[in-house]
């Protein structure tokens, strides 16, 4: 079965927008990488101030494959840090939105989908 990265991001109020803009213009960065199931950008509703990075992976070794070789290469040349994704590009690096990141991993071991 598939495994699960949840990056943790804290996230002062500020920069919420900030955050949210660079994830928009993230323009497909990991729809295209092999072994490549699911992505989603959670905003917290109350009580917190930390975004969840939701991404499913057919394989461990599928996440590691991006981790080393796309998502690295997009960061370096964009500056981001705390896994994000996007940025201005080119000149000065942007500063990250995120003051904090955590990665969390899990096994998926059940699953269920609505019935057609």
């Amino acid at each position: 079965m598939s495994i699960v990265k949840i990056n943790v991001l804290t996230v002062p109020a500020e920069q919420r927008e900030l955050l949210e803009q660079r994830f928009a213009a993230r323009a497909g960065a990991v729809e295209n990488s092999d072994g490549f199931e699911w992505f989603e950008l959670l905003r917290p509703l109350e009580g917190t101030d930390e975004y969840l990075v939701y991404t499913r992976w057919r394989s461990e070794d599928d996440f590691q494959a991006w981790m080393n070789g796309p998502r690295k290469a997009a960061h370096e040349g964009r500056g981001e840090a705390g896994g994000e994704a996007g940025g201005e590009g080119g000149g000065e690096r942007p500063k990250p939105a995120a003051t904090g990141s955590t990665l969390w991993s899990f096994e998926v071991v059940q699953q269920a989908a609505p019935k057609p």
